[in-house]
């Protein structure tokens, strides 16, 4: 066993990668189930009614819609992302530590509490611009967080080693700097682009048609499974197409290296006469991602008084929500850990196929995922059926590419050889891994299972149809009084979802904060 260990780009012995690629081939299982069921609907219903449901002008429209929403909103969160964490990490703007935490914030504001803000301040504001503008101010902070930890953990010395060589900033910026991004980058975007592909309440509300949305009015309107599930394997198929650019895009680069590095940050950027006019925009782009919400969430509250705070129904809410996302954030972090790992150490055709069954489930509308298991529960396990089990299942599901990216990011950055090291000194396979990789690893992991905590505490559609009997989340009585229009009476269960993400949030930009261990 020793002698494998010693091989060149060996991590762990055969026996340990089995077991990691066992575990990560039974998550894969369970995550193509939504997939399968998708695949049985097609099938009994038959050439005829797919040919009818599917080959048809709406589903141009949606798709048209889809791929006009990627291609707007997309670019837009990259650039902002990589300008916004420049200017912070790498430049001498003033308050930056002030700034880097309020683009993070956004992150505490549910995105359909994004879009009934902007609904409210601008009731004809609806769209493509519209659904494009909330949600790159909900869903920027997905990318920003990993390109401003990329940026600050990046050695300097590269950057300056290319400037003594006569590059210009600029030059150096896309020569040197951009390149060490693109897992941040990819990572983000990708996750940035299944949320786009499969969010539901915030275009609902922007009134603008995604597959998404015409998914869920099928379920509402008619029931009409065949023709909802049907439009769920057009999304799954879009998903993949994202997927595999992803995957294109990332490449195989390594982005570990053994030793310290350069222990210091790298000269700050002076920005002279633009700093104030910056200072300024800036200002303005909080004010749209922060002051519109807080402000409209404000006046529900004045407008609603005392009365609205019924503390014995918003108490059993409050607790029912925090205990499903910390269940479900453990559950989903340790699901994706197997995969994330081969992902990294051993990259191959087979490692390829088992990530996009890991990721494709996230582009699909929770009602998919949810419709799924309902029917396989009353099906084949009954007793399962509006169970706390087939919940937190769901929520794997639905949350594992939130935890595979922050992961793997996290692992890429821990170099392979200690785990070769630990091996050689006589740790069986699996300790190596969790004595090294996994310390090194840890800051990544904890704010993995944050991110997907707070994905958990604002989930919605799939909440209401798989929840046992009396469970009534956070996200659920927003939804139940927004839905009656009383807006007023919803504004507690918002607030508190924004207050029950702000130490996510913060964790999540503490971890950001971190620099790995060397």
């Amino acid at each position: 066993m020793l002698s494998a260990l010693s091989l060149p780009g060996r991590s762990a012995s055969g026996r340990g990668q089995a077991l990691l690629l066992t575990f990560a081939a039974l998550v894969a299982l369970l995550s193509l189930l939504p997939l399968a069921f998708v695949a049985w609907i097609a099938v009994d219903s038959g050439w005829e009614t797919v040919v009818q449901m599917v080959f048809r002008r709406k589903v141009g429209q949606l798709l048209v819609n889809s791929a006009l929403l990627l291609g707007l909103a997309l670019p837009l969160c990259l650039f902002l992302s990589v300008a916004l964490a420049f200017l912070v990490e790498r430049t001498d703007l003033p308050g930056r530590k002030l700034w880097s935490w309020l683009f993070v914030a956004p992150l505490a504001v549910p995105a359909f509490v994004h879009s009934y803000a902007w609904n409210s301040i601008a009731p004809g504001f609806h769209g493509l611009w519209a659904a494009v503008l909330v949600s790159v101010l909900a869903y920027l902070p997905f990318l920003y967080l990993p390109v401003a930890a990329q940026l600050r953990r990046l050695d300097p010395v590269l950057e300056e080693t290319a400037s003594t060589l006569g590059r210009t900033p600029v030059q150096v910026f896309f020569s040197v700097t951009l390149p060490q991004l693109r897992l941040a980058l990819c990572g983000g975007g990708l996750l940035v682009g299944l949320h786009l592909l499969a969010e539901y309440g915030l275009f609902v509300l922007t009134r603008f048609d995604t597959f998404a949305t015409a998914i869920v009015d099928q379920f509402q309107a008619v029931y009409n499974g065949a023709a909802a599930n049907l439009l769920g394997g057009v999304l799954v198929l879009a998903c993949f197409a994202l997927l595999l650019l992803e995957i294109t895009l990332r490449g195989d680069e390594r982005y570990a290296r053994v030793g310290s590095g350069a222990a210091r940050p790298g000269r700050p950027h002076s920005l002279g006469a633009l700093a104030w006019p910056l200072l300024l925009v800036l200002a303005g782009f909080v004010g749209l991602t922060l002051g519109v919400p807080f402000l409209t969430l404000g006046r529900w509250l004045v407008q609603g008084g005392a009365g609205i705070w019924r503390l014995d129904i918003i108490g059993e809410a409050l607790w029912q929500t925090a205990l499903l996302a910390l269940c479900g954030a453990f559950l989903t972090t340790l699901a994706a850990f197997p995969m994330a790992w081969l992902s990294i150490r051993r990259p191959s055709r087979l490692q390829k196929l088992l990530e996009a069954s890991h990721y494709y489930v996230g582009a699909l509308p929770g009602v998919i995922v949810a419709l799924a298991l309902v029917t396989i529960a009353v099906r084949f396990i009954q007793p399962l059926y509006q169970s706390v089990p087939t919940l937190l299942l769901a929520y794997m599901l639905m949350f594992l590419p939130r935890a595979l990216v922050g992961l793997r990011a996290s692992i890429a950055q821990a170099p392979m050889e200690l785990e070769r090291v630990a091996a050689n000194l006589g740790r069986p396979p699996l300790l190596a891994i969790w004595h090294t990789t996994m310390r090194l690893a840890a800051p990544g992991a904890a704010a993995s299972a944050a991110l997907v905590a707070l994905g958990i505490a604002n989930e919605l559609t799939g909440t209401l149809m798989l929840a046992p009997n009396g469970t009534r989340t956070l996200a659920m009585r927003f939804w139940s009084y927004t839905s009656e229009l009383n807006f007023a009476a919803a504004a507690p269960y918002a607030v508190l979802m924004v207050a029950l993400s702000l130490p996510l949030v913060i964790l999540l930009r503490v971890e950001a904060d971190a620099r790995p261990v060397r």
